[in-house]
């Protein structure tokens, strides 16, 4: 799966992109086989269990689709947010802002 991106810059990680309809699609599955899966394993019937396995597949390959582009995000998220915080800070003590 080299068609899948693994490295973002925080600017491209903003943007839509095939990695987001990629998630977009398998969000849904996930959310459909796991709970039908885990329904019919209970049961005993071995399609349960096949379902359960294929959904827990597709999570997996969700994440590893997504999780690069959104720990991007998250990163540069957190830098700006302790920025602001810093700021914050240097406001409520009547000091200069930087």
């Amino acid at each position: 799966m080299s068609w899948i991106k693994r490295k973002w810059t925080p600017s491209e990680a903003d943007e839509w992109t095939k990695e987001d309809l990629i998630a977009v699609i398998l969000s849904p599955l996930t959310y459909i086989l796991i709970p039908l899966g885990l329904a019919l394993s209970l049961f005993g019937l071995w399609y349960g269990f096949v379902t359960l396995g294929v959904g827990i597949v597709v999570a997996l390959i969700m994440f590893w689709v997504i999780n690069p582009k959104l720990s991007t995000i998250s990163t540069e998220y957190e830098k700006k947010q302790k920025a602001y915080l810093e700021n914050l800070e240097r406001i409520i003590r009547w000091e200069e802002p930087k």
